[in-house]
């Protein structure tokens, strides 16, 4: 989880919302990603597609069945279809999203062998995206 925090920062430092992920496979980061939306112009450019998008490629394979997701804040909706049809084992996040995380639309819609475990790193994760919108607002 620190190191998708790390990404968070580099987000947070490039006018993005601070979100950053990373795929760990057989103990070895293959993939780190960050959102983008605003430097690509792109909704759909969130930390976990990019990391998804990367560590498929990385692998040269469509699932990631081997593979554990840590990402500074819970998945929206889009975030967690992609992760289910990747059939990612694990997927670890820090901060809740109240808001538009997937659990509350429908918290069932990871993958039924993938494993959900929040917590690490929550609250500097959560302060992170509180400093950023105020900073945005500012």
């Amino acid at each position: 989880m620190n190191e998708a925090f790390k990404q968070a920062k580099i987000a947070y430092e490039e006018g993005e919302i601070p979100v950053g992920a990373v795929i760990v496979c057989k103990n070895k980061i293959i993939a780190k990603a960050y959102n983008q939306t605003e430097m690509l112009n792109d909704v759909t450019a969130h930390a976990e597609i990019l990391a998804i998008t990367s560590a498929e490629n990385y692998l040269g394979a469509k699932y990631l069945t081997d593979c554990k997701l840590y990402v500074t804040l819970e998945p929206c909706v889009m975030c967690a279809g992609a992760l289910f049809w990747s059939q990612i084992t694990e997927v670890h996040y820090a901060a809740p999203d109240p808001k538009r995380g997937f659990r509350q639309c429908n918290p069932s819609i990871l993958h039924p062998k993938t494993k959900l475990i929040q917590g690490s790193l929550a609250s500097e994760s959560e302060q992170l995206l509180l400093d950023f919108f105020k900073k945005l607002r500012n």
